[in-house]
């Protein structure tokens, strides 16, 4: 039970040794989780009913063979590529500034320890060592941040890619399956 009630004073001691940064790549990671956990939420809860909507669109259509219905099956397909990829490049986008603002903080580390070695004079391999150590720990946040953030980008645009598959082809069978006549 001491172990949990220390884990917020670990992560503010880590915030505090490495710099204002971090609080910018923490709430960078916060917006990324949010936008991956809404993704998640609209393809496992939401996308399901839309797409009895689309097909359910597509079933009242009488018409579903002639190069009108093809044209009007695309533009369903496309919308539905739409609906399923938003977000996803905002989410890469997140993912690749991470690591950036973690080299950010890298580099406004090393230039307080240079700061510091030039008023004092001081040549202490100790104490740039622990400059350097602070210095690093905003790269090392950003990455973590942007490994997790890239597998689960991933993920998603693979559900994407999925759903929007099986939502043409169950257009397409609906279209050979109303016709009786394959395309």
């Amino acid at each position: 039970m001491n172990m949990l009630l220390s884990i917020p004073t670990a992560v503010l001691d880590l915030i505090d040794q490495g710099g204002p940064v971090l609080w910018v790549i923490f709430a960078t990671c916060l917006l990324l989780w949010l936008l991956i956990l809404e993704r998640l939420w609209f393809v496992r809860i939401t996308w399901p009913a839309r797409a009895a909507q689309w097909v359910a669109q597509w079933d009242s259509r009488e018409d579903r063979v002639s190069w009108r219905a093809k044209k009007i099956r695309e533009s369903i397909v496309s919308e539905v590529k739409l609906e399923l990829h938003a977000m996803l490049p905002f989410i890469q986008m997140l993912v690749a500034l991470c690591p950036l603002l973690g080299l950010l903080g890298t580099v406004l580390g090393m230039i307080g320890v240079f700061e510091v070695i030039a008023i004092s004079g001081n040549d202490d391999a100790q104490a740039m060592a622990r400059g350097i150590y602070r210095a690093t720990i905003p790269t090392m946040a950003g990455l973590v941040v942007a490994l997790t953030g890239i597998y689960f980008t991933v993920r998603l645009r693979r559900l994407a890619d999925r759903e929007a598959s099986q939502m043409q082809d169950r257009l397409i069978a609906q279209e050979t399956a109303g016709t009786g006549v394959s395309s």
